[in-house]
């Protein structure tokens, strides 16, 4: 792995939203449609509108998760203190700056301390944190935060890996630049032994990002 940020400073959460207002959104693609100079009543660009406040509401549906019935009581009381990963989960989220999506794979762990989580939780985990306007270095701390709180364990891992395609697409145009962060809590942090087994173990067999 490579460009691993361990910066232990708090990331502010994103602010919580409402209801996703679609005829807001829908009269706003047709200014914009306007401003491109293009034509809302041509065949093409009807319905475009109406399709893109429909989208909405999905894209951005982690701003209206339940934690508690993502969770849905599935903690369990178990005797096992060694390291639990999920890795190469998938995800996309869209940029705060310029709403063009980024799309990539975030890898998780974390050692209990009497108790772990079901294993389909966390990638639901990475989907409430990933489906709403982002910044990748926020959404790493706020999953790792949230299995922290969850579980109290001995310590959480999270590394996230994504292609951006406001820097594929526009800017500078690299387009096989991909961006690293991570967060390190509890015993990964203090001990180097126990991070560099979970890098190793996220390392091994880890393919190249695709679109």
């Amino acid at each position: 792995m490579e460009d691993l940020d361990f910066n232990d400073e708090q990331v502010e959460p994103g602010p919580v939203r409402g209801d996703i207002d679609t005829s807001a959104i829908e009269s706003a693609v047709l200014s914009m449609l306007h401003a491109f100079g293009e034509d809302p009543d041509r065949e093409g660009l009807k319905n475009t509108p109406k399709r893109v406040a429909r989208m909405f509401p999905e894209l951005l549906s982690g701003y209206n998760a339940d934690p508690m019935k993502l969770v849905n009581g599935a903690l369990f009381n178990v005797d096992y203190d060694d390291m639990v990963i999920v890795r190469d989960i998938e995800f996309y989220s869209l940029c705060e700056h310029h709403l063009l999506p980024f799309i990539g794979r975030a890898h998780v762990a974390y050692i209990p301390r009497g108790q772990v989580i079901g294993l389909s939780k966390i990638p639901r985990v990475v989907d409430m944190y990933s489906r709403r306007l982002q910044v990748q270095e926020r959404m790493t701390r706020q999953i790792a935060d949230f299995i922290h709180d969850l579980l109290n364990p001995q310590g959480v891992a999270v590394v996230v890996e994504a292609l951006h395609l406001c820097s594929m697409m526009r800017g500078v145009r690299k387009h096989d630049a991909r961006m690293t962060t991570s967060t390190m809590l509890g015993s990964f942090r203090t001990k180097i032994a126990t991070r560099q087994e979970f890098l190793d173990n996220i390392s091994r067999g880890a393919g190249p990002l695709k679109i």
